[in-house]
């Protein structure tokens, strides 16, 4: 994503605590039956499609379980959480009885990084830009909570890129002017990913997918340039979100807004302009019911008490943000899909 920094903003210890016990609360009752999805049956017709758009937050920049002075001792990963008595059986499932990373059958993940090969394969901890298994993003909880909510075959379609605009770098079609490359990227790896699904998943049974949701999870490099691209940010928005549904006939895909999170709970200046801009997105007249805007700022967490200090952008590589923000995508995406509004069958 983009350089710029901001301070954290702090809040009051008590509202702070309260605010932390009811979001873990949440997240507890969303995945206390992930050890028995688990063990369901894989490949069952027809796999539901999620597509996870973005830039660097949603590539994903938790980190599992490295340490050092590189990464502050450890607080704030995975593993580290998993060592608190008190915050441990929210992430429970996402460790093994051997403590090794779970590993989910009966939901997919692919991403295609913009440097190296496609990964593809079963959920669990890796699907970034990184190497090995020690980073994850949105896409972790988000397709456990979807695992636990659907009976069917889930595939998570991860598409996303640093340092990104939807001003420029995504612009769609309607918005006039030069389409945006990573627009057209975008498109291109949802047709290559459902046209190749034997290929990356053995285990489909090749009978038929349905595209049952959209998650947008991006905005800071258009905060990076509040002259321009904030003020465009809302309309360009509704246009991705039109366009998308045209480009895949899916003309009332649900789509979760995943609002910017960054460094701070309370958002300065025009980072909460962009905040507005997206959560007002959300509230068109056209998009009723099946267009929904997810909060996240009250997921960020103290730097001092996070893996990457410095990277405010990256919500400081902190392992329970993106947890959390990944289980409210999710519990957004539920909302939706249990009100009836789908994709299209292929």
């Amino acid at each position: 994503m983009g350089t710029r920094r901001s301070p954290w903003t702090t809040v009051p210890m008590a509202v702070a605590a309260l605010v932390a016990a009811a979001l873990l609360g949440q997240a507890r009752c969303a995945t206390a039956t992930g050890a028995q999805a688990g063990r369901k049956q894989p490949g069952k017709s027809p796999v539901k499609v999620f597509i996870l758009a973005g830039q660097s937050n949603m590539e994903g920049q938790a980190v599992a379980d490295l340490d050092g002075k590189d990464y502050n001792g450890g607080r704030g990963t995975l593993a580290y959480l998993l060592r608190d008595p008190a915050r441990s059986a929210v992430f429970r499932h996402l460790q093994d009885d051997a403590a090794q990373w779970t590993v989910r059958q009966d939901v997919w993940v692919r991403y295609k990084p913009e440097e190296g090969p496609v990964k593809a394969g079963p959920l669990t901890l890796g699907f970034t830009v990184y190497g090995g298994k020690h980073h994850f993003g949105p896409e972790l909880q988000f397709g456990h909570v979807m695992g636990d909510l659907l009976g069917n075959q889930v595939l998570l379609i991860k598409t996303a890129w640093g340092g990104k605009s939807l001003y420029q770098d995504y612009r769609p079609p309607s918005s006039g002017g030069a389409v945006g490359p990573y627009y057209t990227k975008m498109i291109a790896e949802v047709r290559e990913a459902l046209t190749n699904l034997k290929g990356d998943f053995p285990g489909y049974d090749g009978r038929s997918y349905q595209l049952a949701g959209l998650v947008w999870y991006q905005g800071w490099n258009d905060g990076c340039d509040p002259r321009h691209a904030v003020p465009e940010y809302e309309l360009n928005l509704v246009n991705l979100i039109k366009d998308v549904r045209k480009e895949l006939k899916a003309p009332k895909l649900p789509v979760v807004i995943g609002e910017l999170t960054g460094p701070w709970v309370t958002a300065p200046g025009e980072w909460a302009d962009l905040r507005r801009a997206q959560a007002s997105a959300a509230t068109r007249p056209e998009f009723r019911g099946n267009v929904l805007f997810v909060p996240t700022h009250d997921f960020v967490r103290k730097p001092e008490d996070s893996p990457c200090p410095g990277h405010g952008h990256h919500e400081f590589a902190n392992a329970e943000t993106y947890f959390l923000v990944g289980n409210a995508l999710a519990e957004g995406m539920k909302r939706l899909i249990t009100k009836g509004t789908s994709g299209s069958l292929h």
